[in-house]
């Protein structure tokens, strides 16, 4: 008879997972098509108002004044759904980090609304917060109708869990966070029994964005197939300068939240924070907008072709972009912009000393800035290795991780708390 410490046996474990299947299998598959869908609007609106506008008006798709323009008009726009639209586009965006509690589903078409909005008027930010708030919301109201008897708790995981394997394209993201925030927590089994459900639907999410789409983190760098010393070296400098770069945003943060804060409604707070974006577009140009993916790639498709100079004004540009955007109230995250700010800055470090492999200093780079802007430990390492297009860059990442980690633990983190002061 196994006692109240003891696991319970194999047959007993496989009786309470078997049922979490289909459960997981339905909420891989929503969670997927809900994140493609708003993906899929947001590009099409992005290609109208940057593209198909300014052509018939006869004026620069990425001219300094549209850029103003659009901006400014995306804070108009997302400043009235959140003043008007039930639920006013969820909880302000500062405080939100990558999931948290289940909010009340009533507020998830505004959050997807302006969500969608940002995404397609070009704010620097990513889709991965607002769409995990979305999926949580509605997974567990839907969860909790469904089957009232099981843990809410479970129901966060899955939707978590679905969101970011839908996001990455893979499962194993979504398997390293989980693991990360399930150590130390009391539970019913082994870790991989309670990773099981949660992989299922990471793992449908997965697949069904893959199926739908093709998500891609190959930003084209050249393989490292065989790191040395010189590599090793270099990696832990550029993680460790990044890294300080990414804390010095975290450090602002709060001040700069907080005079956004005094304008106090948000017909003001967004559209002066859109038309601060849109100065600051201008002064960067067009790849410092949007959620900097794809500026990514054409970032490093000309490697080489850019200066030092021009690559570290690229690389502040869009780290101060990001800081306004989730100072002032726009809802996004912070992954896909810290990854334009990283691989700019690598950029930059392999510009000053050529001899660094450009994968050793982009890797790097989105390490740190992703350790210091998110705190999440693996989702950086797991983005830097996928970056570098290299299992041998692993090693070297995992090495470079370690300073770069004693730098910002501890420190104040991109995330504020309800009463807008600094976690740490």
């Amino acid at each position: 008879m196994a006692t109240d410490h003891a696991p319970p046996p194999p047959e007993a474990s496989a009786r309470l997972l078997l049922p979490q299947i289909l459960p997981a299998l339905l909420v891989g598959v929503g969670a997927s098509l809900l994140f493609l869908g708003v993906s899929f609007v947001a590009e099409e609106f992005q290609h109208v108002l940057w593209n198909d506008l300014p052509d018939a008006l006869g004026v620069g798709r990425y001219s300094s004044l549209w850029i103003i323009v659009m901006l400014t008009a995306t804070g108009v726009a997302v400043g009235l759904v959140v003043w008007k639209v039930p639920g006013h586009a969820g909880p302000d965006p500062s405080a939100e980090g990558l999931g948290g509690p289940p909010h009340a589903p009533g507020m998830v078409p505004g959050l997807l609304l302006a969500s969608t909005l940002a995404l397609a008027g070009g704010v620097s930010l990513g889709p991965e917060n607002p769409i995990i708030t979305a999926n949580i919301a509605l997974v567990y109201w839907l969860g909790r109708k469904a089957a009232p008897e099981a843990p809410g708790a479970a129901w966060v995981a899955l939707a978590s869990a679905a969101t970011i394997g839908a996001l990455f394209g893979t499962p194993v993201a979504a398997a390293l966070v989980l693991s990360e925030a399930l150590v130390g927590q009391p539970g019913r089994g082994s870790l991989w029994d309670r990773l099981f459900a949660p992989l299922v639907a990471a793992g449908t999410g997965a697949l069904t964005t893959q199926l739908l789409a093709e998500p891609s983190f190959d930003i084209g760098l050249p393989p490292l197939d065989d790191p040395g010393f010189g590599d090793v070296a270099a990696a832990l400098v550029i993680a460790s300068v990044a890294a300080l770069l990414g804390l010095a945003a975290c450090y602002l943060f709060p001040y700069v939240h907080a005079a956004y804060r005094r304008l106090r409604h948000p017909l003001v707070m967004l559209p002066v924070g859109g038309l601060t974006l849109g100065l600051l577009g201008a002064l960067g140009g067009h790849l410092t907008l949007f959620k900097g993916l794809a500026e990514t790639k054409e970032l490093t498709a000309s490697i080489g072709g850019w200066s030092s100079g021009e690559l570290l004004k690229l690389a502040v540009v869009k780290l101060v972009a990001l800081l306004v955007a989730a100072s002032c109230g726009f809802p996004g995250g912070r992954i896909f912009p810290a990854v334009f700010v990283g691989a700019s800055f690598g950029l930059c470090a392999q510009a000053l000393v050529p001899e660094v492999h450009p994968a050793v200093a982009v890797s790097s780079a989105v390490l740190g800035i992703l350790l210091a802007t998110t705190r999440q430990g693996w989702i950086s390492l797991f983005t830097g290795a996928v970056l570098a297009a290299s299992p041998a860059m692993l090693a070297v990442l995992c090495l470079a991780s370690l300073p770069a980690w004693l730098i910002v633990t501890g420190r104040p983190q991109l995330e504020l708390d309800h009463e807008g002061h600094s976690l740490h």
